[in-house]
């Protein structure tokens, strides 16, 4: 290619000297092709764009001589001008007879890596494409982990102007992640930061995962979520900047992540600028937001939030036609924001293209879309759209380009790259009460249609859980998800509590957005379950014995003003939830509510109130199955042993009808802030499991518990670890106390 060039340059350089002046047109008379044996005479005119009569002038050569170049159909052409005679000159590119891809047996690999591959049998041989070719091929090799792979190109010369061309691949061995490093001005320990990226280290017992080796693409998304989490902890001027690779032994490396994260930026004075023909009063959520923000911490989800309004604004007809931009000036560690809304020119979106979806249907992308053909062109709801596909994770690239037409109107054209969307997944925990194991398949764009799969089984010694469950996130565009789910559960707790439970069924359901940050979910759900018990069990038990065929209708409003939804450090949730029988053996209401606030009362400190109440009773006055009897989570009351806490029957913890419970809990960063790994708390845990509705002569047990303890969470080269030692306050003479308790989890 690089001769191609230089051959135009020479050219160029000839006509400059022998035509000096373009305004020195001489008229075409005839015209003659040389050199052509496979293109036709009329194919040449028709790239070239030249026809008798027409004046020849320099511009004309260099068109010429452009588009034959650029039609890859030739590695040489020559344009002449004799006694007004045009000459084109041509010497054809060989035709390829056949391109073959050694190396590569698996064919998942080789369909992804030779998706992209340009040159085609039939097609005209270029070296400029051979070489994007191979490269591709190496950067799709990287992708997938092989990052000491090699390509090298054979040509064979054929007969009659042909060849055919080899790509020779060698793979090699998949670069393993043997060691993840953070370094510089982090803040942050390692343990926490392991916690935000998807790369993992490599361990031998890690089989499935395919994020333990060297993946550019995941590379790339790590940096994306690293920069995001220090944005949103108000590190403004953070600069995640570079990540290598070391090669530390074969086929294993030292992956390196470099974070600068600067001073902590708050948020100052945020003003609104608005035409003179604006109404403020439209603005007034706006800047009601920018006094609740004012002395906080920088955070990139405030300032989406404030996009977000602007957006909801400019929707409305009488602002359809502005845009947005934001002057920003920090002082010391204040930052002050002027946000200018200002009209634009009224233009039209024409037509919006989609290209590089091979697998996603273009409704699905479409449906990420704020703005339609037909609407008036609005440069906040385009980025809005950009940021929504971007937001799926279908796509490894994602990126738009406008273009205006003869009226000024726009044509937007949007490019993505696919990535895949499957994963598979196992892991096992082991801790004080037992050994589990799980394994999971989920995939995010089933056929290509945005359609969540997920199928997941768990094993633990009292229990078997599995379920399959497929949600279509914006079904028939209505920003709706629909959700359909089918679980199978048995639990054994007789040796426990003296009954064994096994329940199958399905739900379905919707949810919704109602207000803003306020979601409701409905749906409704049918099981039928068996109930077994043993000798042990209590008379009243025995009688529960049997088949139960319930129908539910669920309710869930879900308020969510936390900050983020992971590793939140400011904001708070609540949910209330009610299951309502509606055909049913007993007829059992279960219904609950549940707060957690949290709050950065130092530097890198999180501390949280939680506070949650359940209950359950029969709507006819009948006794609450056992297996829906309520017991206090262990994450909720530490110091007690599971399941071990409240009500019993003979010698069996049977659970209560009702349970509440208030957990305090703080970060101590400043403890042994060194340990990259270790990360320390305190915790005060209080809560009540009571009522007995099938024996009023047993003890309810009505008495708050309580607790107060260390926890330590320890990422270690198994996997996380977490424990905690803690001391009971106060309790019933029922309970089973225990003053330590661990769990170890990895996955493979």
């Amino acid at each position: 290619m690089q001769r191609i060039y230089q051959k135009i340059l020479l050219y160029f350089i000839m006509i400059c000297f022998f035509i000096p002046n373009s305004s020195l047109a001489q008229n075409i008379k005839e015209i003659q092709i040389i050199g052509n044996e496979r293109i036709p005479d009329e194919t040449i005119l028709m790239f070239s764009n030249v026809s008798v009569n027409d004046d020849f002038t320099t511009e004309k050569l260099n068109f010429i001589l452009k588009e034959l170049y650029n039609s890859n159909y030739f590695n040489e052409v020559k344009v002449s001008i004799i006694d007004q005679n045009l000459i084109i000159s041509v010497k054809e590119n060989p035709i390829i007879e056949n391109v073959n891809f050694i190396g590569i047996k698996s064919k998942s690999l080789r369909k992804s890596v030779l998706n992209k591959i340009k040159l085609k049998p039939r097609s005209s041989y270029n070296e400029f494409l051979i070489k994007e070719d191979r490269d591709n091929i190496i950067l799709s090799l990287k992708n997938r982990g092989y990052y000491q792979s090699s390509v090298d190109v054979l040509v064979e010369k054929l007969e009659n102007n042909k060849v055919n061309i080899d790509f020779n691949i060698d793979i090699g061995p998949k670069a393993k992640i043997k060691k993840i490093s953070f370094l510089g001005n982090k803040v942050f320990k390692d343990r926490k930061l392991k916690n935000i990226i998807i790369s993992e280290e490599y361990k031998f017992w890690k089989f499935i995962s395919g994020k333990k080796y060297l993946n550019q693409s995941v590379v790339d998304y790590d940096l994306r979520l690293l920069k995001n989490y220090y944005l949103n902890k108000g590190y403004y001027n953070v600069n995640v900047n570079s990540s290598f690779a070391k090669l530390t032994s074969p086929g294993e490396f030292e992956l390196i992540y470099n974070i600068d994260a600067n001073e902590i930026i708050y948020f100052n004075n945020l003003e609104l600028q608005l035409p003179s023909d604006f109404d403020d009063v439209n603005f007034e959520n706006i800047l009601n937001l920018f006094n609740d923000l004012k002395g906080k911490k920088y955070s990139i989800n405030s300032i989406e939030k404030i996009l977000d309004k602007i957006d909801q604004i400019s929707v409305s007809e009488q602002y359809q036609s502005v845009n947005a931009s934001v002057e920003e000036f920090i002082q010391n560690d204040q930052l002050n924001l002027t946000f200018k809304i200002e009209e634009t020119d009224k233009l039209f979106v024409d037509k919006i293209n989609i290209f590089g979806n091979n697998v996603t249907e273009e409704i699905v992308i479409r449906n990420q879309l704020e703005i339609d053909e037909g609407d008036p062109y609005n440069e906040l709801l385009l980025t809005k759209s950009i940021n929504n596909i971007k937001g799926t994770n279908f796509f490894r690239k994602v990126r738009d380009e406008i273009i205006e037409n003869e009226n000024k109107n726009k044509i937007i054209n949007i490019y993505v790259e696919e990535k895949p969307t499957g994963e598979i997944a196992a892991g096992a925990g082991y801790g004080t009460d037992g050994t589990t194991i799980f394994f999971a398949i989920s995939e995010n764009n089933y056929l290509g249609k945005g359609i969540d799969l997920d199928t997941n089984i768990e094993v633990s010694p009292q229990r078997i859980k599995g379920s399959f469950r497929t949600t279509n996130p914006n079904y028939k565009n209505t920003d709706n998800s629909l959700s359909f789910s089918v679980e199978a559960d048995e639990i054994d707790q007789l040796s426990n509590f003296g009954y064994k439970s096994n329940k199958t069924g399905f739900s379905f359901g919707t949810k919704f957005e109602y207000f803003d940050d306020l979601f409701l979910s409905l749906g409704t759900s049918s099981f039928y379950e068996t109930i077994e018990t043993d000798s042990t069990a209590s008379a009243r038990q025995k009688k529960q014995e049997g088949d139960y065929l319930d129908t539910f209708m669920n309710v869930d409003f879900f308020h969510d003003k936390r900050n983020q939804k992971f590793k939140t450090s400011d904001g708070y949730f609540s949910n209330y939830f009610v299951n309502l029988p509606v055909l049913s053996t007993n007829y059992s209401l279960t219904s609950g509510y549940n707060y957690k606030f949290y709050s950065e009362l130092y530097e890198n400190n999180i501390s949280t109130v939680g506070f949650s109440v359940k209950g359950t009773s029969s709507l006819t006055n009948k006794d609450v199955k056992l297996s829906e009897r309520l017991y206090i989570p262990s994450n909720k009351l530490r110091g007690f042993v599971r399941g071990k806490v409240g009500p019993k029957d003979g010698d069996d913890y049977i659970g209560g009808n009702f349970i509440t419970s208030l957990n305090v809990s703080s970060t101590l960063p400043q403890i042994l802030s060194n340990l990259q790994t270790v990360d320390f708390l305190v915790f005060f845990d209080a809560a009540n499991v009571w009522g007995v509705d099938y024996d009023s002569t047993i003890d309810d047990t009505n008495q708050i518990r309580s607790s107060i303890g260390l926890g330590v969470d320890w990422f270690t080269p198994i996997g996380p670890l977490n424990f905690s030692f803690a001391q009971d306050l106060s309790k019933h003479k029922n309970d089973k106390t225990e003053s330590f308790r661990f769990n170890l989890g990895t996955t493979f």
